[in-house]
């Protein structure tokens, strides 16, 4: 039998670690892979999944975020464009835990 405190707080930390960071890129733009290699060494630490969208041949996408990839998004919430501040994105995707 779950103890009902610890599913709760099982749901809790799920909720409060499970973000996912979307990179909107293209292929071979090269800010875009700095970008991705930044995400990719804070994603153990931070415990986020990184997912990649690629807008090439996307007319829809292509016309929201043309060049402003690579475009960053936490749970589908606008963080940046061009580049990752380590710092900055630490301070974002702490804040946008505390609000979920």
């Amino acid at each position: 039998m779950v103890d009902s405190a610890d599913s709760q707080f099982s749901k809790e930390t799920d909720r409060v670690s499970a973000c996912i960071v979307t990179v909107f890129t293209r292929h071979g733009c090269h800010l875009c892979e700095v970008a991705i290699e930044t995400l990719e060494s804070m994603k153990v630490e931070l415990d986020f999944t990184i997912e990649k969208r690629y807008i090439d041949g996307d007319q829809e996408l292509e016309k929201l975020y043309g060049e402003q990839v690579p475009v960053i998004q936490i749970d589908g919430e606008h963080h940046d464009f061009w580049r990752v501040d380590p710092e900055r994105f630490r301070s974002c995707l702490e804040r946008h835990r505390q609000r979920r």
